[in-house]
């Protein structure tokens, strides 16, 4: 009985110090000296604590990964919030219905990408251009270019305008803002002008970039769709005397409504030296700013373009063009054209004149 009861209880104690020793007689119960000493090891030894380095190690790696995705999660956020500004929310827009939408690819279903070519302005070819008076001695206010010599022009000639934009950039900031670079050449032919070797009269030409925000808010019955910057150059590409360019920065305020939509374009002049300048007071003749009415009824497309120099007295000049696409057969459009006031181009800046024309449309506004 004491040999089982002794082995029972050596081995009783031998499991209890194995797994965890409760007090200094189970290890007194082992028979081996190290299994003793190992028992007290367990009792008296203080627990060795896990490495401190490892947790440190360890969450100074996450603070890393952290701080290597928040630029880009800040980047996000930032991109989302000022994508929105311009874009508050008003009547639900069909991007399929929406002229400006046609025209500038503002809703993200209507963005198609950069690099692609479409119209910028009207493109057209009037093979009769008539004017009620001709230019016959261009002049400025700065001397150097003012034409003493008659130019012997005819009062019917052809004018004919080529305009092309891309898209450089898409959703610059969020999902808004485009940025476009377009080019418009417009020219006046004297083709029935054998006398003179039938020259071009004038070429103006004039390439720009603009920045474009989409919005979406109502005002006076109308949906403001469009805002944005332009930076524009316009010349003529001629020499002294007869030279003529100026540069302007202009803000793009767009809104429509079902087959209407109305373009109004305020602009600042860059002011150049006088003695530098071909035409320093153009801003008070061809004006200070426009708006482009548009409208369109079953196959007609009608345009009607305002300027105004926002002056009064002897510095209050503008201009008024009327434009009407017609369908003619098929996918052949007419054009028809008045122009009356100041600016019908840039050597006539500050001469005042009627132009009608007649010609074909190869592409209008939208």
């Amino acid at each position: 009985m004491m040999l089982i009861f002794g082995w029972v209880t050596t081995a009783s104690a031998d499991d209890a110090a194995q797994v965890n020793p409760a007090s200094t007689q189970a290890c007194v119960a082992l028979e081996a000296n190290a299994d003793r000493l190992a028992c007290y090891d367990k009792i008296f030894k203080t627990p060795t604590a896990p490495a401190p380095v490892l947790l440190s190690e360890q969450r100074a790696a996450l603070e890393i990964e952290a701080a290597k995705a928040e630029p880009d999660s800040l980047k996000a956020k930032i991109g989302e919030k000022v994508g929105h500004i311009f874009a508050i929310e008003g009547d639900k827009i069909d991007p399929n219905t929406s002229l400006l939408d046609k025209r500038w690819e503002l809703s993200q279903d209507s963005k198609l990408g950069t690099w692609n070519i479409r119209a910028n302005q009207p493109v057209y070819l009037l093979p009769a251009f008539w004017t009620t008076k001709k230019n016959e001695f261009p002049h400025s206010s700065n001397p150097n270019n003012t034409v003493n010599e008659d130019q012997n022009l005819k009062s019917m000639e052809a004018k004919f305008q080529i305009s092309l934009k891309t898209k450089a950039w898409e959703n610059i900031i969020g999902n808004n803002g485009d940025l476009w670079v377009g080019y418009t050449q417009s020219s006046r032919w004297q083709v029935y002008n054998s006398e003179e070797s039938r020259p071009f009269r004038e070429t103006n030409y004039e390439p720009e970039a603009s920045l474009i925000f989409r919005t979406n808010y109502n005002i006076l019955g109308l949906n403001g769709r469009l805002l944005g910057v332009t930076v524009n150059h316009q010349s003529n590409g001629r020499s002294d005397p007869l030279s003529r360019s100026w540069n302007r920065v202009m803000l793009n305020l767009g809104f429509e409504k079902d087959n209407f939509a109305l373009m109004v374009r305020p602009w600042y002049r860059m002011e150049e030296d006088f003695k530098d300048d071909n035409n320093p007071d153009i801003k008070n003749y061809v004006g200070r700013g426009d708006m482009t009415a548009f409208y369109r009824w079953k196959e007609n497309d009608f345009s009607l373009m305002l300027r105004h120099s926002l002056k009064g007295g002897d510095d209050s000049h503008g201009a008024v063009q009327f434009d009407w696409a017609f369908p003619i057969k098929g996918k052949l459009r007419g054009n028809f054209q008045i122009f009356d006031g100041y600016g019908e181009s840039l050597i006539d800046y500050n001469h005042r004149a009627t132009y009608v024309g007649l010609g074909v449309s190869l592409m209008n506004w939208y």
